[in-house]
């Protein structure tokens, strides 16, 4: 038999304990799959006197998880740590300088840093494996960079937060507002106890930007991620869009515009839009993620599937892992870091979209006429309008509408029309209607 591909694993958390009861439960068919056995040799958490529910006799014991990658009975490191600086990335970096192979499923550090490392790889003909970085045990960045290999792919998007799909389809579910919702996924444990990346659309640009360099041969450029969070949405907006036929969902996308002379700019977005109920992400609800990307001879293609948890993400670093032990290395990006392009980022100004937008207002005579006019100087068509009763004498009001399409500018600058105004009680939500 073939000599085992021994792993030193840094991180025995959840996902962690997941990789070692797999690699327990279905070693007979990895070892047919893969060629030879995998074999953990050595492990590294902060606290060794914890129990954990699993045996770890079997392994050597290493209190500074940087120390693994030093050792000669480890030949791959598995970083399940986090964390988009600090030892997590020594790890990493020490590992790929000690001729080691590196998987990961840390999104923040590999959209932060991924280049650096993937050139460290590429020198030394290293595999570096982040397939659970991205959607859990959604297999994308394999079937992006493999599957779908022989396209151009021209637009990627989809949910990539299991956390904000859960809150905005419980919001659909029970008419409950934001807050009531968040604190309910908190005790479930959807939601962290600060769960800001996840409601701010952080952890969503931190995948965006890997799946764009990967579809596009981009360079990572996570700071060119424009994010949108969906702590703005309230009930009304949910309820709002259900009778136009729509969802609410925190929508990731990116693309690449083709600039004659100029090179191609590259568009990193993460924001809610609405959904229209016969599109494929519209029944996407809970914690799932789903993800679509759309080649030129492919079409549409539909990943979907769990995007977090023990399982689902534990499954897709042994998925890398038997990568590995079959001998696959290849570009971390699909295309050597020194040929991926850097692409200016996209001004979306120009580009036509249908958009909903919610006004918090007086409930005074002429504001209604002060909006439409805005909409009008700035060359916005309205399609159709709603104002919600007032839910008590002299209390604020609900000013719904949706525009026709139109360039995005046209509508930011409407809304610059009434920055200022005394009738607008809270800041306007914008959200655009995901096109099919």
């Amino acid at each position: 038999m073939s000599e085992p591909l021994k792993l030193g694993l840094a991180g025995l958390g959840t996902v962690g304990i997941g990789v070692i009861n797999l690699l327990r439960t279905n070693g007979d068919l990895l070892t047919a799959r893969a060629g030879r056995p995998m074999q953990i040799t050595a492990v590294s958490a902060r606290d060794k006197t914890r129990d954990r529910g699993v045996d770890l006799a079997d392994y050597a014991w290493v209190d500074d998880m940087r120390d693994l990658a030093a050792r000669d009975d480890v030949d791959v490191v598995v970083e399940l740590v986090g964390g988009t600086d600090g030892p997590a990335l020594d790890l990493a970096q020490a590992a790929l300088k000690h001729g080691k192979g590196f998987v990961t499923a840390n999104k923040a550090m590999i959209a932060h840093h991924g280049l650096e490392l993937a050139a460290t790889a590429e020198a030394g003909n290293l595999p570096l494996k982040f397939e659970a970085a991205v959607a859990g045990g959604i297999p994308v960045v394999k079937g992006l960079r493999e599957g779908a290999s022989a396209n151009a792919i021209e637009r990627i998007y989809g949910i990539l937060n299991g956390t904000c799909n859960y809150i905005l389809s419980q919001m659909e579910d029970t008419g409950a507002d934001f807050a009531d919702v968040l604190a309910d996924a908190q005790e479930l444990g959807y939601a962290e106890a600060d769960p800001t990346f996840d409601i701010e659309g952080v952890d969503a640009a931190h995948k965006l930007a890997i799946l764009a360099s990967i579809g596009f041969g981009a360079r990572l450029d996570f700071d060119a991620v424009r994010v949108t969070g969906i702590t703005q949405v309230q009930a009304a907006d949910i309820a709002q869009a259900d009778t136009l036929g729509y969802v609410i969902r925190l929508i990731a996308m990116t693309d690449v515009e083709q600039k004659d002379g100029e090179g191609s700019t590259l568009l990193q977005r993460v924001r809610p839009c609405l959904v229209s109920k016969d599109h494929p992400l519209a029944s996407v609800d809970g914690p799932t993620n789903a993800v679509v990307a759309e080649g030129n001879f492919s079409g549409r293609l539909l990943f979907q599937g769990a995007g977090a948890g023990d399982g689902p993400t534990a499954s897709a670093v042994v998925a890398d892992l038997i990568d590995i032990a079959r001998g696959e290395v290849g570009a971390p990006f699909s295309i050597p870091v020194a040929d991926l392009e850097a692409m200016a980022p996209t001004e979306p100004g120009h580009r036509m979209e249908r958009t909903y937008i919610r006004f918090t207002v007086a409930d005074r005579p002429g504001v209604l006429a002060e909006i439409t006019a805005a909409m009008r100087d700035a060359g916005v068509s309205i399609e159709s309008l709603i104002q919600k009763g007032r839910p008590n004498e002299g209390g604020d009001v609900l000013v719904a509408m949706v525009t026709h399409e139109g360039q995005e500018r046209s509508v930011q600058q409407a809304l610059h029309l009434l920055d200022g105004s005394d009738s607008l009680t809270a800041p306007p939500l914008v959200l655009p209607l995901l096109r099919n």
